[in-house]
């Protein structure tokens, strides 16, 4: 089977998990109540001044969310490592009807759930590893800044830490354990081709699983050579699942002007960023200002007003303020929802995006 031909599949069958409309939803009796569960929608929110210093201290209402030009309610908020706030004890009004009494416990009880507790605890950061044959020379300083990134991270954060060539192997999954995520940096080898989209793909799914924060940091040493998979997938994959992807890429990478496109727009259609290093100091510095973004990220979560429209839905955030004029805001710039599916009574019921 061609490589085409593999794309056109799976691309049909990732339309088929994430944009699945109300059609999809199966009719029960006709009594049986029928609801449609609108999950938090989280954004990770930097901001920056126009000399790139991050701006502290903002509040709930120094932001305006929009989707598709809805405003939008923020129902939790945070800055940094701190507690998240609740802001709004309700999700919008059912648009299916479902009695007030019954939202209002059914939803209070959905806000105590694990879910919302993730929001507060620290992000999940998976770390992808470039170990094809482009690494070879570069192998253990890369190694040298990936520990130090480990180390440097908040004790709330969980780590994965997974490499790549052309397979992904997952030596460590998501853990609070640091001396299991290091194990896992230097017991890694030197593979072969690099099949990065492929592996970034399977990235993105395992960090899906995953409530609150979640963040992919790849460090890359060469172009991609092996995948099926194309990169554009995969940032929308990423954006619809709320996953933010950093990439830290050497000079080899840079040196293909495509491969440098694309890892610029996939981070900035997710809320990332990319770096590109010269040397293992630069490469160091880059892990040091991810760990720095990740500290000053405000992470805002809003439940989506009644909107009728079932694909791509865009996200805008603006500050409201005068004096904030001038800021940059970086954050995921929409998703596509999510087909969750649960089952009450006899009636199955689509939810919304994660």
């Amino acid at each position: 089977m061609g490589k085409k031909m593999v794309r056109l599949l799976f691309r049909f069958f990732l339309g088929l998990c994430l944009c699945m409309g109300p059609a999809a939803i199966a009719q029960g009796p006709a009594n049986s109540p029928i609801r449609v569960v609108v999950d938090l929608v989280q954004l990770n929110v930097a901001v920056t001044d126009n000399k790139g210093n991050y701006v502290t201290g903002l509040q709930p209402n120094d932001f305006a969310v929009l989707e598709d030009g809805i405003p939008q309610k923020i129902s939790t908020f945070a800055e940094g490592n701190e507690r998240t706030r609740q802001l709004a004890d309700l999700p919008p009004d059912d648009p299916n009807g479902a009695p007030q009494s019954v939202r209002e416990q059914d939803d209070r009880a959905h806000l105590s759930t694990p879910e919302l507790s993730a929001i507060t605890a620290g992000a999940n950061v998976f770390i992808l590893f470039d170990t094809s044959n482009y690494m070879y020379r570069g192998f253990v300083f890369a190694q040298d800044a990936i520990s130090e990134f480990i180390r440097s991270l908040e004790s709330a954060d969980r780590i994965a830490f997974y490499s790549y060539s052309r397979d992904l192997s997952r030596a460590s999954k998501l853990t609070a354990d640091r001396s299991q995520v290091l194990r896992g940096v230097r017991t890694t080898v030197a593979g072969d081709d690099a099949a990065l989209y492929n592996c970034l793909l399977l990235t993105v799914k395992d960090a899906a699983q995953f409530s609150g924060r979640k963040v992919i940091v790849v460090f890359s040493n060469g172009p991609d050579n092996a995948s099926i998979i194309p990169p554009e997938d995969v940032a929308e994959l990423a954006q619809s699942t709320g996953t933010a992807i950093y990439m830290i890429s050497t000079q080899q990478a840079q040196l293909e002007p495509i491969s440098t496109a694309v890892f610029e727009r996939m981070t900035a259609a997710t809320g990332g960023k990319a770096y590109f290093a010269k040397n293992w100091k630069d490469e160091k510095q880059a892990f040091a200002s991810i760990k720095d973004d990740l500290a000053h990220l405000y992470s805002l979560s809003y439940y989506p007003k009644q909107n009728p429209n079932r694909g791509w839905r865009s996200i805008t955030v603006k500050l409201n303020t005068d004096r904030l004029k001038k800021c940059h805001v970086r954050t995921r710039n929409g998703y596509r929802l999510q087909t969750s599916r649960f089952t009450k009574g006899e009636t199955t019921v689509e939810t919304g995006p994660s």
